[in-house]
C-alpha cells in the first residue's frame, strides 16, 4: 500500500490542505492518520486501512476542486462517509452533471447518490413522490429541476403549493393583511427556493408575469393544471384525500413532485397524514415514482446530519419498547395482573391492569 499521495501542482496542495491546513487536520482526525507534507507530496501515515481511505479522500478532493467544486466541510465529511462505505465511485457518478445553473452562473449538483436517483426520476415520471428527512434537498432539487424544464421549453410555468398549516404546537391565531398576506409566512420556504435558484430580481418578476404561481394546497381544488411543474411541499401535512384532490390536477403536458417529511407532522393527529399511505398505494403505477430519501443525504449543516441521525435512533428505541413482550407475573399480589417488561422489571402499567 503506497505511503504518499503526489500533487501535480501547487493549487492542488493549497486545495486539499485548506485555508491553516484545516482539511488535513480534519482527515487525521476523522481518518486516525498523519500526514506529512513533503515537497510536491504528502505522506500518510497509519494503518493500511485508513491510509487507504485516506489516499482514496485525496484523490476525491483533487478530483473535485478541479471541477470547480468548493472544498467544505459538508462534502469533506461526505467523502470521508462514501469512502467508508465503499462508494465513491458513485458520489462522483452523482456529482457529475448540473440540474441547472443559479442566477450567479454556478452549477447546481446532486451531492449524493439518492439525490441523483430522486432527479433522475423527476425528468422520467409523470409524477414523483419523494418522502426523507430535513435537509434531503427534496424541494430545493424539485425547483432546480423545474428551472431547467422552464429554459428548455418544456413547461410554460411552475407551481409551487404546500399546506398552510402552522408548525408543532405553535398556534399564531388571526394574521393581519389581506388574504396573500395571511398565506405568505407558510409559503416562505418556496420562496427561499425561488430565490436561490432564479436570484431575487428574476424569481419577483416570474411571479408577476405569472410563470411562477406560489399558493396554499386548499387553492388546487377545481383547477386543470396543463404545461406546468407542479411542486406540492410539506405533503406529510396533508390528508390523503387532499393528497388525491391534489394529483387529480395533473393537466395536458405536465408534471407533479410530491415531497415531505413523515418524522416532521404538524397535524393534529399523526394518523391524519395522508403522504406515506399514498405512496404505498401508487407505488407500482405506471408513470409514478416512488423515492425514500435517507440521513445519509442530508447536505445542510452536518449537526444536522446528526440530529436526524439521533431522532431516527430514538424512534427506533421506542418502537422497540413498544413491540417488546411483556411477560405475565403470576406472584402479583395487589390483585389484577402485573407484567414484566424487557429487562425483567415490574410495571403497573400495562393497559389491562
Amino acid at each position: 500500500m503506497p505511503r504518499e499521495f503526489q500533487f501535480k501542482n501547487i493549487e492542488d496542495q493549497r486545495a486539499v490542505f485548506g485555508t491553516q491546513d484545516v482539511w488535513a487536520r480534519k482527515l487525521e482526525k476523522d481518518l486516525n492518520v498523519s500526514l506529512t507534507l513533503r515537497g510536491d507530496s504528502v505522506e500518510v501515515g497509519g494503518d493500511e486501512s485508513s491510509r487507504a481511505m485516506a489516499l482514496q479522500v485525496l484523490k476525491a478532493m483533487v478530483q473535485l476542486t478541479r471541477q470547480g467544486e468548493e472544498l467544505r466541510e459538508d462534502t469533506v465529511e461526505r467523502l470521508i462517509e462514501e469512502a467508508g462505505e465503499g462508494s465513491l465511485d458513485s458520489l462522483f457518478k452523482a456529482m457529475e452533471n448540473a440540474v441547472t445553473m443559479n442566477y450567479k452562473g454556478l452549477p447546481i449538483k446532486c451531492k449524493t447518490f439518492g439525490q441523483q436517483n430522486y432527479v433522475e426520476m423527476l425528468r422520467e415520471k409523470a409524477v414523483t413522490i419523494c418522502i426523507g428527512p430535513a435537509g434531503t434537498g427534496k424541494t430545493y432539487l424539485a425547483v432546480a429541476q423545474a428551472a431547467q424544464e422552464l429554459k428548455e421549453g418544456l413547461i410554460e410555468r411552475i407551481i409551487m403549493s404546500r399546506p398552510a398549516i402552522e408548525a408543532g404546537e405553535e398556534r399564531l391565531g388571526f394574521l393581519p393583511g389581506d388574504l396573500a398576506q395571511k398565506v405568505d409566512p407558510y409559503l416562505r420556504p418556496l420562496y427561499d427556493a425561488l430565490r436561490d435558484v432564479f436570484g431575487q430580481e428574476r424569481a419577483d418578476k416570474l411571479r408577476e408575469n405569472g410563470v411562477v404561481e406560489v399558493a396554499p394546497l386548499a387553492y388546487m381544488r377545481g383547477r386543470t393544471l396543463n404545461h406546468a411543474r407542479i411542486i406540492i411541499d410539506e405533503g406529510q401535512n396533508a390528508s390523503l384525500s387532499t393528497l388525491k384532490m391534489a394529483l387529480t390536477r395533473l393537466g395536458e403536458d405536465s408534471r407533479m413532485v410530491l415531497t415531505g417529511d413523515v418524522t416532521q407532522i404538524d397535524l393534529p393527529k399523526i394518523s391524519d397524514s395522508g403522504l406515506t399511505r399514498c405512496a404505498e398505494i401508487l407505488r407500482g403505477v405506471e408513470g409514478i415514482g416512488v423515492i425514500h430519501l435517507t440521513n445519509r443525504d442530508v447536505v445542510r449543516n452536518k449537526i444536522v446530519k446528526d440530529i436526524v441521525k439521533a431522532f431516527e435512533k430514538e424512534e427506533a428505541r421506542q418502537e422497540e419498547r413498544r413491540n417488546a413482550p411483556r411477560a405475565y407475573d403470576p406472584e402479583r399480589r395487589k390483585g389484577g395482573p402485573m407484567y414484566l417488561g424487557k429487562e425483567g422489571k415490574k410495571h403497573d402499567d400495562h393497559p389491562y391492569v
